[in-house]
């Protein structure tokens, strides 16, 4: 029997007992019984919200170790010296369709420019970087240049 049950039982028998409760013994009892009601309503709030709980706990637990794995494999990538263009566009599952190359400045309104070394390198950089006119690559060291002249004649 629950908490709830036993407490609605003692009630009942009270209630069943025809308890005078305009004696002292009688007041006693009840004030006993509706004690307990009270506290068998609110140990049962009690169970209901540490369920609760405990459910968004497991939750914020799958979340983090869904989190946990992502950045471990990103690490593993980084790495990973014979990482490869062409194996990272196969390792990708249904679920990474909405990543986008590149990577994020944090602001939207900031345009990622993607540029391809001779070295076979993907470098990502921003618009400050596209005025300043030049950018070495990371991976072989080559300075690569660029210029915003045919993108002003676009706009004439």
């Amino acid at each position: 029997m629950t908490i709830s049950e036993k407490s609605a039982y003692l009630k009942g028998l009270m209630d069943g007992l025809n308890l005078n409760t305009e004696t002292n013994e009688g007041k006693m009892i009840a004030a006993i019984v509706d004690l307990l009601g009270d506290v068998t309503r609110r140990l049962t709030d009690v169970e209901e919200t540490t369920i609760a709980i405990s459910d968004e706990l497991d939750e914020i637990e799958e979340d983090l170790d869904a989190i946990e794995d992502f950045i471990l494999d990103e690490d593993d990538y980084d790495d990973d010296e014979d990482w490869d263009d062409e194996e990272d566009e196969d390792d990708w599952d249904d679920e990474d369709e909405d990543y986008e190359e590149g990577f994020d400045f944090g602001d939207p309104d900031t345009t990622i420019y993607e540029v391809e070394c001779a070295c076979g390198s993907i470098i990502n950089f921003d618009e400050e970087t596209l005025e300043e006119g030049s950018i070495v690559c990371p991976n072989c060291g080559e300075t690569l240049e660029f210029s915003l002249e045919d993108e002003d004649e676009d706009e004439e």
